[in-house]
């Protein structure tokens, strides 16, 4: 393991994390408030269709660079026992959540969500605007905690 390329991997898997949940944390805390305060209907539809347009790839090129860094640290490391062992089960919370934001953002969202989300935010924007803000706070929250247990294990706290 080349010492030098690892720290390159940790460095994009920090960074991919920052970017994938700190806009998760953006559009929760500013763009869903933001758009309940708008006028009408149709500009908080608009709004959340060009901030979803433009967010969307970003998270997905995000999700991917974070799972080949973490593919790449935990390979380099030669840790795939940790994923059995008690002890590293905030490694097995880290890769939960990529898994669980992976289907969010090719399976859930593009084949189950997004086509009915159109219906939804012609027919009540409000109601539709309201529970992609609840999902995103749950995701959010998730998310924060995650993180906080995963620092936590890597410093032997837990």
């Amino acid at each position: 393991m080349s010492y030098k390329w690892f720290v390159v991997a940790r460095a994009l898997h920090v960074l991919g994390v920052v970017i994938w949940i700190g806009g998760i944390g953006a559009v929760t805390t500013v763009m869903f408030p933001v758009m309940r305060r708008l006028d009408s209907n149709e500009q908080r539809v608009w709004m959340f269709q060009q901030i979803e347009r433009r967010f969307r790839p970003q998270a997905r090129l995000a999700w991917l660079i974070v799972g080949l860094s973490g593919l790449y640290m935990v390979s380099s490391l030669d840790a795939w026992s940790r994923f059995v062992n008690a002890h590293y089960w905030w490694m097995d919370a880290m890769v939960a959540l990529w898994l669980i934001f992976g289907l969010m953002l090719f399976i859930v969202e593009p084949f189950i969500v997004g086509p009915r989300l159109e219906e939804t935010l012609r027919d009540d924007p409000v109601r539709a605007l309201r529970r992609m803000q609840a999902m995103h706070w749950i995701l959010l929250i998730l998310s924060l905690l995650v993180i906080a247990v995963v620092i936590g294990g890597i410093y032997g706290w837990l």
